[in-house]
């Protein structure tokens, strides 16, 4: 896995904090920093998410990928998951996280509440590289609720 990060500045200045990520799947995202009043030299424009944020996102993207293909793979009726991330960091540098709230909702047609279960812990405890990562310094916890089709 091979992704580049260069440092865009503001709209193509070289002020400001804005990053554009390449990755080697051949696609962009796009990362920016918070403004900040004190050192606006220091600051982004709010153009794009954090650094920070894209790896929660990241997160989230991975585990529901596993908890959809593990239900599919079951042969569960499944047609929707979305999964609701809340993190908390810590105070000091290196701001870790330190705790992360994951709600699944998952919506299907006679999809057993244990298959659900099931698949969330499986992605937690086995599949999911970026939770299992994070885990060693957030203590995540998980919830769901599940929606008949």
């Amino acid at each position: 896995m091979e992704c580049t990060v260069s440092w865009t500045g503001a709209l193509g200045t070289r002020s400001g904090m804005g990053f554009v990520a390449e990755t080697g799947s051949g696609h962009t995202l796009m990362m920016d920093g918070a403004p900040d009043s004190a050192k606006p030299e220091n600051g982004g424009l709010n153009l794009a998410p954090r650094p920070l944020e894209t790896v929660l996102a990241g997160t989230g993207g991975c585990t529901a990928y596993d908890v959809v293909l593990i239900l599919k793979r079951g042969r569960h009726d499944v047609r929707g998951c979305t999964v609701k991330l809340s993190a908390e960091r810590a105070e000091t540098d290196p701001k870790v996280f330190t705790a992360i709230a994951m709600h699944f909702t998952v919506t299907g047609k006679g999809v057993p509440a244990a298959a659900v279960e099931r698949a969330i812990a499986m992605s937690h405890e086995k599949y999911c590289s970026a939770s299992i990562m994070l885990g060693k310094t957030a203590r995540i916890t998980t919830s769901f609720e599940l929606v008949e089709a």
